[in-house]
Parts: structure tokens; sequence; C-alpha cells
């Protein structure tokens, strides 16, 4: 596992840690990724979450922690989300804590089976997220239908915000609709300091991106915060 921090500009400090795939022979996340199939899935995803668990408590995590799921490897939500909760409860890292993401860039095929994961998540206290906002299928409407506690806005719309007027009108529309939902906002891939501005002065909550600190595997890095 790598680790990314997701900062919070208002006070420099690291909200979260995001955990993020790597091969042993430092392959990057998609082509881990691109290894998984029907047969895998379920393991796979059941893997990845004990292990970035228990990397991230061995590396003395006193932050949020953020993982990726696979909707399409949780059969029933409230079994496999059981050796999370025991990988929690092992390594001293508590469930409020923990933040499931899932990638709106995939298409939905059971929308009321991730309802259920959701729901599930949301009742066992973990923290919920969509990744990859604004970059595929169901839009504004997987707000209304997963009341998610976090949004990412997708790297695609973060980056040149400053010079894009479409971009920014877009982005902007989707952060004040996430607001009056109660619903938190992290911009992530952001890489220059005029994107990064122009996000602050959207009221953006959080910001990942390698302008304040790239992944490093085994490793909670310490973010560079000149850039706030």
């Amino acid at each position: 596992m790598a680790y990314q921090p997701i900062i919070d500009p208002h006070t420099k400090t690291v909200f979260a840690y995001e955990a993020l795939v790597r091969g042993k022979d430092g392959a990057g996340a998609g082509e881990v990724l691109s290894r998984v199939t029907d047969t895998n899935r379920y393991i796979f995803d059941q893997t990845c979450r004990v292990t970035a668990i228990q990397i991230a408590a061995r590396l003395g995590i006193e932050c949020n922690l953020s993982i990726n799921f696979l909707p399409n490897a949780v059969y029933r939500p409230e079994t496999c989300i059981r050796a999370t909760i025991e990988a929690a409860d092992q390594f001293g890292l508590p469930v409020n804590r923990i933040i499931f993401e899932v990638t709106e860039a995939e298409p939905i095929n059971d929308p009321a089976h991730l309802q259920n994961i959701f729901d599930e998540y949301r009742d066992r206290g973990f923290i919920t997220a969509i990744d990859d906002f604004g970059s595929g299928y169901a839009g504004l409407n997987l707000l209304t239908k997963f009341k998610p506690q976090i949004l990412k806005l997708d790297m695609e719309l973060c980056q040149g915000i400053a010079t894009d007027v479409i971009k920014r009108t877009i982005t902007h529309g989707a952060i004040e609709t996430a607001h009056a939902l109660g619903i938190k906002v992290i911009a992530e891939g952001v890489e220059e300091q005029g994107d990064l501005d122009m996000l602050r002065e959207l009221n953006v909550d959080y910001f990942q991106g390698y302008i304040l600190c790239k992944p490093k595997t085994e490793a909670l890095p310490e973010p560079d915060y000149s850039a706030l």
C-alpha cells in the first residue's frame, strides 16, 4: 500500500490518508486492478481493506484512513464488513475513522445494492464517500440516492479549473449542492497553484494532490503546506 494525505487547508493538518494499492513489483493501481476478475474480486477487495488498516496502524496513523472498495465485490454488506471491523479492532483503529470510497467512474448496475452497502456502512459508524465525482455515470443523482458524507471531485474537473470557466461553473454548482446537503468536498489531483487557489475560492473543504504531497509506499508522508 501507498498512502497519500488529504489536507485540511484551514488547519494545515492531515484530515486523512488514502490507501492506494501497489503491486509488489512497483506496479501502480491501474495495472493491479486490471488483474481483478470475477473470480478473485471478493478476496482482492477484502485483502486490500485488511492490509490498508494493518499497515496504517503499524505506521502510527492518527487521523482518518480512506479505503476504496469495489461494490461488485460486496455480496452481503453485513458479511463483507466483518473482516474490516475485526481488523480495525485488532489493530486499534476506530471504525469512525475509516472512510470507504466508491468510484463514480464505473457504471452502477444495481443501485439498490449500493444503497444497501452505504446504509450498512453508515450504521456501523464508517464514513462514506463518492470518489471521482463528475467523471461518469450517475452525476448528482448519486447524492440524493446514497447521501455520502464526503464527495471527491474528479481530477479532470480540478486540473485546469483556474483558466476554464466551464469547469469552474460546473464545479461551483457541485460544491454548493454538496454543502447544501451537508456533504464535505475533497478536490483530488491538484497539482498547480492556480487551481488550488481557485478551488479554495470555491470553498472546497479538503485537498489532495502532488502540489501538497505525493503518495509514498509503506509510509505516511508529511505534506508540504507552503502552497496553502
